[in-house]
């Protein structure tokens, strides 16, 4: 039985991975593995390995979650180490909360995970990983000699769709391809 690796996602406009992947050469000397600019993306949901059976019932669900929601705009403001208060392990853009954003991620979740949605959702910090880092050569930096990453930004874009995504393990980084766009109401 074949199994696939499944997420979905939010694509980036061309424009905007193009801006986003420029900042790639301004910390050259970091032991960082950067994210190929075609693979830029938001995550809103990682499923891991699916049968067939459930990726179409994963197919189904987004299609309905993402006909429930609006639009939305995506504001990115700065670059950063992420995940937040945790030793670096990737470099970040992040973009500003987004009460839409938040809204259709817990939706997503909850059909998903077959919970009907009660709580309030709170809104949700929107994150792309543009490079992961070498933890083993990063911890032989001194602290102080580490570079500052606080970059302001100021990049915003349109949602229409959420992409039920696949990821293949390569030897040169993972592969995605969009199994399926969903578009969202208009």
């Amino acid at each position: 039985m074949t199994h696939r690796r499944i997420f979905i996602a939010i694509n980036l406009p061309e424009n905007i991975k193009k801006e986003i992947s420029n900042y790639q050469l301004k910390w050259l000397e970091l032991p960082i593995r950067w994210v190929k600019k075609e693979n830029l993306h938001i995550t809103l949901s990682f499923l891991g390995y699916l049968t067939d059976e459930e990726l179409l019932e994963v197919l189904k669900i987004s299609e309905e979650t993402a006909l429930k929601h609006k639009s939305f705009i995506i504001n990115l403001n700065r670059i950063i180490y992420g995940p937040p208060k945790q030793p670096p392990r990737m470099v970040w853009v992040e973009g500003e909360k987004s009460e839409e954003l938040g809204k259709m991620q817990k939706d997503l979740e909850s059909s998903l995970s077959g919970q009907g949605t009660h709580e309030e959702s709170r809104a949700y910090a929107p994150h792309i990983t543009l490079a992961r880092i070498n933890q083993w050569e990063f911890r032989k930096i001194e602290p102080e000699e580490r570079p500052e990453i606080n970059e302001e930004i100021n990049l915003s874009f349109e949602v229409n769709s959420i992409d039920v995504m696949e990821s293949r393990l390569k030897k040169g980084g993972p592969e995605y391809s969009i199994l399926e766009s969903c578009q969202l109401k208009d």
